[in-house]
């Protein structure tokens, strides 16, 4: 009765922080905070802007020596400052230099335990795609990979995750705006596509699905 109690005093621990990060996330997404969502987007654009021009192991040595750069600046001038002031205020980074930052085994084993769910529920759908358990899903999957080798020929990667970025902080906030009309051409698109899709399954013998 007490291990029941415990896990399910656990579950709800992990939705309960799984909520919690999702909302912040959907605060940045659609702009609740003006400041907090430009500084993450242009810190993602100009991340991602340096890797265009630089190697990954000089964007973060760049950075390192940019905060380095900061923090010992900082440094040195609040120790000039107590010096002539004659104060004795102490390290200017005190309070963040007695801040916890170690993860208790508990917190390591509820991020090892969502990764593993993750990867599994992955590797699961991955093995239901390329095994062909329903053909109309792996046909699909065919399609989508079919369509990613002309992106890909378009595009390197690193472009593609820009688009990626400036989608998820622009997207939301349009889709929230004109929601009407875009769920209405979204409609419109789904009955074409289950048509397709219909026609598809009645001329290829095993294509329909076992609920049907």
């Amino acid at each position: 009765m007490q291990a029941s109690t415990m896990a399910a005093a656990d579950s709800t621990k992990k939705e309960g922080f799984w909520s919690n990060w999702k909302c912040k996330v959907m605060e940045l997404l659609y702009w609740r905070n003006l400041k907090q969502s430009g500084l993450v987007f242009g810190s993602f654009l100009l991340l991602l802007f340096s890797l265009t021009q630089f190697s990954v192991v000089s964007v973060v040595a760049y950075l390192a020596l940019a905060a380095l750069s900061a923090t010992i600046s900082f440094r040195i001038y609040k120790s000039v400052l107590q010096a002539v002031q004659k104060t004795d205020e102490g390290h200017p980074f005190k309070a963040y230099l007695e801040v916890e930052m170690s993860l208790s085994h508990d917190q390591m084993q509820k991020y090892a335990e969502n990764a593993q769910y993750y990867i599994n529920s992955t590797l699961k759908e991955l093995r239901r795609l390329f095994l062909v358990q329903d053909l109309v899903d792996s046909l699909k999957f065919a399609v989508l990979m079919w369509l990613l080798t002309y992106v890909g020929a378009l595009f390197n990667g690193l472009t593609l995750l820009i688009m990626v970025v400036v989608s998820m902080f622009s997207m939301p906030v349009v889709y929230e705006k004109y929601q009407a009309q875009i769920d209405q051409y979204l409609a419109l698109i789904r009955t074409q596509v289950n048509s397709v899709v219909g026609k598809i399954q009645e001329k290829i013998p095993g294509a329909k699905r076992k609920a049907e």
